[in-house]
């Protein structure tokens, strides 16, 4: 795991171009890392707005990811702090009830390579079924509410959460609990963690 390995995957990563005939806007890989890393986000996919700006969680989402975690746009983006490697680069389009799942050949070609990049990691957030599908294979058939409701057993390494878009302002109505018992947690942590 040297420099010149990190960097040489980074940049065929960027380059990459497996599913192009499957993306209606084109292969545009939008990830964050660096190997001292405290933190992982591991998201679905960059949304159209991430896709045009090439900047992860861009966009409304993404204000409520750092309001959840309790970090500034300084923090979030500083890859010496936070890495986000959603489980698929590039934007997969949208379907009938918004964006299209991630692309498959993205995790298989490249998400075992990057994580072993990352040996500073400390806390995952794992977002969204299709991450947490990947991330905690063994609690497949389990709910993402499920999942999320029994964070305490994957803590302080993993935290499962639902994704922080606004199409999930139901769910975060009917599940109070999330809010009050495990956002407080998750600040700390993160404050622990980018702090040393």
């Amino acid at each position: 795991m040297t420099k010149t390995g990190f960097t040489a995957l980074a940049r065929n990563v960027r380059a990459c171009r497996l599913c192009e005939a499957a993306l209606p806007a084109g292969p545009r890989p939008v990830f964050q890392m660096h190997p001292e890393a405290r933190v992982l986000i591991a998201g679905q996919a960059p949304g159209r707005r991430v896709h045009e700006s090439g900047v992860p969680f861009d966009d409304p989402s993404g204000e409520r990811l750092r309001d959840w975690m309790g970090i500034g746009r300084e923090a979030f983006y500083d890859p010496r702090r936070v890495a986000i490697l959603p489980m698929g680069f590039c934007y997969p389009g949208t379907g009938k009830s918004g964006d299209l799942p991630p692309r498959p050949e993205c995790a298989g070609a490249w998400r075992a390579q990057m994580l072993a990049f990352l040996p500073g990691v400390r806390l995952t957030l794992v977002i969204g079924q299709y991450a947490l599908d990947w991330h905690l294979k063994d609690r497949q058939g389990d709910t993402l509410t499920d999942m999320v409701r029994n964070w305490k057993a994957f803590w302080p390494k993993l935290l499962p959460l639902p994704h922080p878009s606004p199409r999930n302002n139901i769910w975060l109505k009917k599940n109070p609990w999330f809010d009050r018992d495990v956002l407080p947690g998750l600040r700390a942590r993160v404050g622990s963690l980018l702090r040393a």
